[in-house]
């Protein structure tokens, strides 16, 4: 195995399953759906349902931050200090000119962008928030949990639509193997669940039109017809080894190793043969020293889209045949865009933890085409030495983490 292994020393999520990482792993652990009609905004429209957070604790977040941030930075800022909190770091004592930041966002600001749009064509130019700007740029949750932490290393948002969340945190990785930072505080975030972001996936064919939301995100099951809208965020701080011990912080699981590869191919379609996606995930076990062999678990991209699914199967059967335990959380949380990979990070690097794979919900009839060794229904309690984590976007984006047990 590689001796380039990273601490993930704190975690931190808020998703539709719960506003913590406890709250969240113990919900997608009991394979029970969190889709929902949940927002009049998106009465009427082609999809009607999606994934929400539950209301936000605005005394965690605090008023002016409510006021002042869109929403996928407020969703950031609480995953990102549930994790330094976990990581047991004081944040009024470390060397912020070491602690990096790197965030995943597909998007950005998109809901204070439609509102900011509403104002301007109903009430005029006078009416548009001088906020606007501030709220709407994705690089500004970097900076925002940059300025809540004082960390003054680098700071940086990376956009590879469904990847990002994952991008970032491989990209954190090199940062710390280059000894550019000592600590980074990586994850991904995305609030979509907004009238125009929905209208233009319905439209582009990608999401469910299930009659009932509950069972509409269906991974690898053969009724799958597309995914369920999400918002979310999850964070990482990561460390170098010899760091976390030094300060005598036992890693919950160290990340191995890291591939990325795009597929230049289509802008919305993967490669039909998933050529990308294998060589993300040869990349990954090369860089973390690892046989195929090795890997026992995958936390699958698994969008419930017929033509994904189909792929990523493949993939999976041809570069670990072998046939480890495969699981999609998005059954349970929906797809988050661009904080996906880092949600799905937290969660694998739970698994390797708990030696837990948690199930992939609304699997009732497994697409007998795919030939995955599935979880499905229930929870399957086997230790978990190495797992790997899967996340594909459009534009042909394609990163796989390997996360191993310490």
């Amino acid at each position: 195995m590689s001796a380039a292994q990273i601490a993930v020393t704190g975690v931190g999520m808020i998703t539709p399953a719960g506003a913590d990482v406890n709250e969240t792993w113990h919900r997608v652990c009991e394979g029970a759906s969190t889709a929902a009609a949940v927002s009049p905004e998106l009465a009427g429209l082609p999809v009607e349902f999606c994934c929400a957070v539950p209301e936000l604790d605005v005394g965690r977040l605090g008023r002016r931050n409510v006021l002042r941030l869109d929403r996928f930075t407020q969703l950031a800022l609480l995953a990102a200090r549930e994790a330094v909190d976990d990581a047991g770091l004081d944040t009024g004592t470390w060397d912020g000119a070491r602690v990096g930041v790197v965030i995943g966002c597909g998007i950005g600001g998109v809901g204070t962008w439609e509102k900011q749009h509403a104002r301007l064509r109903e009430h005029g130019a006078s009416t548009v928030s001088p906020l606007f700007i501030p709220m709407l740029i994705p690089n500004m949750v970097a900076g925002e949990i940059a300025l809540a932490h004082g960390a003054r290393g680098p700071s940086l948002v990376t956009s590879t639509a469904c990847a990002s969340g994952a991008t970032a945190i491989a990209t954190a990785r090199d940062l710390l193997l280059a000894n550019r930072c000592d600590i980074v505080i990586a994850g991904g975030t995305e609030a979509p669940n907004t009238p125009l972001t929905t209208t233009g996936f319905a439209n582009l064919g990608a999401l469910s039109q299930a009659q009932d939301p509950t069972t509409a995100s269906r991974p690898f099951d053969v009724d799958r017809d597309g995914f369920v809208m999400a918002e979310a965020a999850g964070v990482l701080v990561l460390e170098r080894v010899d760091d976390a011990a030094a300060r005598g912080h036992r890693p919950r699981a160290l990340l191995a190793g890291s591939g990325m590869t795009t597929d230049a191919h289509h802008p919305t379609s993967p490669h039909p043969e998933g050529l990308g996606a294998v060589r993300a995930m040869r990349a990954a076990l090369d860089d973390a020293g690892l046989a195929p062999r090795d890997v026992e678990h995958v936390n699958a991209h698994g969008t419930a889209t017929p033509l994904n699914d189909v792929v990523e199967s493949r993939v999976i059967n041809q570069v670990l045949p072998h046939r480890p335990l495969v699981t999609s959380a998005k059954g349970v949380l929906g797809h988050s865009l661009g904080a996906a990979g880092a949600v799905e990070a937290v969660l694998t690097v739970l698994s390797v933890q708990h030696s837990i794979v948690p199930p992939t919900a609304n699997l009732d009839s497994p697409d007998p085409a795919l030939d995955l060794n599935l979880v499905g229904k229930t929870v399957r309690q086997q230790p978990i030495g190495v797992a790997l984590s899967n996340s594909f976007g459009f534009g042909g984006h394609n990163v796989v983490l390997a996360f191993c047990r310490p």
